[in-house]
């Protein structure tokens, strides 16, 4: 396939958003590596459980990334580049608002959510603590996802990067230095988290005050531009839950099958979601090309960069898969798996390679459609898809873990279905601003 020139403006962005994407675990890696040593066991349990909630409530905020990217690349294709900058101011308070409001619902309930997960009183206490200090943190967390909506809207992608590198070593330092010199406990890993996100949110919010001020876009919020973006958000905030509850389910199963299928299923699901990462750099280009094209009012343009991503998309799924394989005999050895986890990870890591090229023109699609605000009709595919996906689930408790991909390979199946038929059609192809 030769390299065209959308093909380099695909790499352009996608490169550097594959970078943003995996720095955050690789940096979370460190967190728990510095709790562990400094603090021991005890405290890694609670900072899992913990982080467990806090990661949550960023993956159903997500939308906040993937909303804020639409409009402002949409408005800045159309060459409303005021407009585009009022969409992103009115991300970031909308942003900042539900931060508030996690803070204000969540700092007297934590304990009652910790309780939830059934942890031991030591644990539960540590992770109450670090749970309501990493709350103050929420409404930076959230402002960090709008400002990179921003940017990527604005196609830059290496601004988010370097923003994202440069929070994580930070956190990671502050958390070495309260943790393990200040002897603060697990209260310090907590600190050092939310001093990181607030720079970070810093450096966003200056960016697009500088742009707000150079278009002359006014930084106070507007009322009705930023209920435009939560009811954008709502579709969006649908879709996120029907892919948390397909990855509940399939861990509820797992769970159930024994406790060499639920090591060997967590162990698969971490190579899974480092796969997905990088699938999902090509998604947010998709984003923020079809925002743009579509804007400045070129459908062909959009339909043709859908199919050069699409191709990429498959490469890349096709690569991985060859890599997954080339791999599955070291894996069960770098999780210092023990022989019966072993042998469950070797058999299902067949699915989990076979998928990917699949998984890539989901991804891609994905990321299209939601460039091109079609929000809602990801909703109810997601909806749907996921029914398709529980009855299948519940069915392989007997079945293995194996089975229990494939139900996974089903969904994924269903949701290129509702994708593929959505793309093939026009109604989708919504131009101008």
């Amino acid at each position: 396939m030769p390299i065209t020139r959308q093909d380099r403006e695909i790499l352009r962005l996608a490169v550097p958003a594959f970078g943003a994407l995996v720095a955050e675990p690789l940096f979370l890696l460190a967190d728990y590596a510095i709790v562990g040593h400094g603090l021991g066991t005890t405290a890694v349990g609670a900072l899992g459980v913990a982080g467990t909630v806090l990661a949550t409530m960023v993956n159903l905020c997500v939308f906040l990334a993937y909303g804020t990217t639409a409009t402002v690349a949409r408005q800045s294709g159309a060459g409303n580049h005021g407009q585009a900058m009022r969409g992103g101011v009115d991300g970031i308070w909308l942003a900042l608002a539900i931060g508030v409001a996690l803070v204000a619902l969540c700092w007297p309930a934590a304990p009652a959510i910790v309780g939830m997960f059934g942890a031991p009183p030591g644990q539960t206490e540590e992770a109450v603590t670090y749970l309501r200090i990493s709350l103050l943190g929420a409404p930076s967390m959230l402002v960090v996802l709008a400002g990179t909506g921003v940017l990527r809207g604005l196609q830059d992608t290496a601004t988010p990067l370097v923003v994202a590198v440069g929070s994580f070593a930070l956190n990671a330092a502050l958390n070495a230095w309260f943790v393990l010199g200040m002897d603060w406990g697990i209260a310090g890993s907590a600190w050092g988290t939310v001093l990181a996100q607030t720079l970070g949110a810093v450096v966003y919010v200056t960016v697009v005050v500088r742009g707000a001020r150079r278009l002359g876009t006014r930084l106070l919020p507007d009322l009705a531009g930023v209920r435009q973006a939560g009811t954008a958000g709502v579709a969006l905030l649908i879709r996120t839950v029907c892919l948390r509850i397909v990855l509940i389910v399939a861990t509820v199963v797992a769970t159930r099958m024994g406790e060499a299928e639920l090591a060997a299923y967590a162990i698969a699901t971490q190579v899974w979601t480092l796969l997905a990462l990088a699938l999902d750099a090509i998604a947010i280009a998709g984003q923020a090309i079809t925002g743009r094209t579509l804007g400045a009012g070129d459908a062909e343009a959009t339909k043709e960069a859908t199919r050069r991503m699409v191709r990429w998309g498959v490469w890349s799924g096709v690569v991985l898969a060859v890599l997954v394989l080339a791999a599955r005999p070291l894996l069960p050895g770098l999780f210092d798996a023990d022989p019966q986890v072993t042998e469950q990870l070797l058999a299902v890591l067949w699915p989990v390679a076979l998928l990917q090229p699949l998984c890539g023109v989901v991804f891609v699609l994905d990321g299209v459609l939601i460039g091109a605000g079609d929000q809602r009709y990801l909703a109810w595919a997601g909806v749907w898809t996921t029914l398709a996906y529980l009855p299948a689930a519940f069915l392989t408790a007997d079945f293995g873990i194996v089975a229990l991909w494939c139900a996974l390979g089903l969904w994924m199946f269903a949701r290129l279905i509702t994708l593929v038929r959505r793309a093939a059609g026009t109604a989708w192809l919504v131009t101008g601003a």
